[in-house]
């Protein structure tokens, strides 16, 4: 396996790009979902808005790329960032559930995963899930894969 900086000289050097990445690994189940990332089923993920307005993270942009990890670490592929849309989690389509591929790819179950896993997030800073909450929707592309 390759660390994210050896995967992204690696895919710089043949695609001849010079722009800046992320390098970052799903929550909840990094491993699985770097995996239908790398299948091609997942081409969506949703955060919680609340750590990009903290200053936690970076927003994400269009046109940005990012480095997935596995749960060790390891570089696994590069996305290249389509769309960004901030939208309540009560409002999340069901094109954006299943352009996410987890489960069987419906609204329900994305809610009720999505509710668990930001509910347990929000908990860590004392801060409560409501269903009006900002959630930041991604679609990506996998541009690379060793």
């Amino acid at each position: 396996m390759m660390t994210a900086k050896e995967m992204w000289e690696l895919f710089a050097a043949r695609e001849g790009v010079t722009a800046e990445y992320e390098a970052w690994a799903f929550g909840g189940a990094p491993d699985k979902l770097a995996d239908l990332t790398l299948k091609g089923i997942k081409t969506a993920t949703a955060s919680a808005l609340i750590w990009y307005e903290t200053g936690e993270e970076p927003m994400p942009r269009e046109g940005s790329y990012s480095v997935i990890l596995n749960s060790g670490e390891e570089a696994v592929c590069v996305i290249r960032t389509t769309r960004v849309y901030v939208v309540p989690f009560d409002q999340v389509s069901p094109e954006h559930a299943w352009k996410e591929g987890e489960g069987d790819r419906s609204l329900e179950y994305w809610r009720r995963v999505h509710e668990e896993f930001f509910s347990g997030e929000l908990k860590e800073i004392g801060q409560p899930f409501r269903e009006d909450m900002g959630v930041v929707c991604e679609e990506f592309e996998l541009v690379f894969q060793p």
